[in-house]
Order: structure tokens, then C-alpha cells, then sequence
């Protein structure tokens, strides 16, 4: 279904994630965002952010406090996987502990455990994955590592992997 939503005045993903072919690292401003209006070489950007697909324009669940410019996080779902990634600002890093948003990422986060997948959430280099009755601190997440939950008769824990690919 699409969905009649436009980034409109929201321009935080190009803050928070890198672009490398525009040497843009992740946590700063492209230089080519015109803020309050989107971005200033939209017609010629790189793949990369063409392919984006934030989830707030693509969810006809995620109201309209859940656009990034008022949530000041992201959501979309991590490459390679069905795991939801939640990109924080850094200068907000408590906002998705905020109600409503803790109560349905821990909700998305039973379902997504049941089916091998995760909720993430990533604040500057440091990730954290969300459990359905608690968060648990992973540190800093790099190349080739991967995240991996885990079921005991006692719940779920998710755990990294350094190095290595599940």
C-alpha cells in the first residue's frame, strides 16, 4: 500500500547514517541538506539514499509521532536481515525510552524474537538490543560481527559475535 507521507520537513537521516560516496560519516550533516527542506542534490544523490527506505514512510502503523524529526530517531530495517534498526540522535539519546515508544519497540521485539530477529537500537557507535521485558547493552557493533539471539527456558537473550557472521 503506498502511503501518502513525504519527508517533508524531516531531514534527520542525513544526518545519522554515512553516505561514503559523498565521505559523509555517520552522526553529521550532509553537506548538502538544506534544512527545513530536504535534500539539495535530490536529483542526483547516491543510490544509497535513494534505496533508503525509512520506516515511518513506509508503515501505515507508525503515527505521526513516530516521524523521525519528532521521535528524533529512525527506524528502518537493518541490511540483511528482518531486524529493525532504531538510529537515535545523539543529542536525544533517551527519546526512544520515552512512551510510547519503549512499549511497542519491546512489543515488536517479542515478535521479531520469535522469528530470529531483533530490535536494535543504535546511538552514536553504541548498540542495545531491546528484549520484551528489559534492554540489553551490546557496546559497539563493527564489520563482521554479528548479533545473535538466543532462547533459554528462562526468556531470550541476544548476544554479539565478533567477527563472525551467523
Amino acid at each position: 500500500m503506498q502511503l501518502d507521507r513525504s519527508c517533508g520537513t524531516c531531514t534527520l537521516c542525513c544526518k545519522l547514517f554515512p553516505v561514503p560516496p559523498l565521505e559523509k560519516p555517520a552522526g553529521k550533516w550532509c553537506p548538502h541538506v538544506v534544512q527545513g527542506r530536504g535534500c539539495g542534490i535530490h536529483e542526483t544523490r547516491p543510490q544509497l539514499c535513494r534505496a533508503f527506505d525509512c520506516q515511518w514512510l513506509e508503515n501505515p502503523d507508525l503515527g505521526p509521532e513516530w516521524k523521525p524529526e519528532i521521535s528524533k530517531f529512525v527506524l528502518s530495517i537493518y541490511p540483511g536481515t528482518n531486524s529493525l534498526a532504531v538510529t537515535v540522535d545523539p543529542g536525544f539519546p533517551g527519546n526512544w525510552r520515552q512512551e510510547p515508544y519503549l512499549r511497542n519497540l519491546r512489543r515488536w521485539a517479542e515478535a521479531a524474537l520469535r522469528q530470529g530477529d531483533q530490535v536494535i537500537v543504535f546511538t552514536g557507535g553504541k548498540a542495545t538490543a531491546i528484549l520484551p521485558d528489559r534492554e540489553e547493552d551490546l557496546g559497539e557493533i563493527g564489520p563482521g560481527d554479528s548479533i545473535v539471539s538466543l532462547k533459554s527456558p528462562r526468556g531470550y537473550a541476544v548476544e554479539v559475535r565478533r567477527g563472525a557472521r551467523a
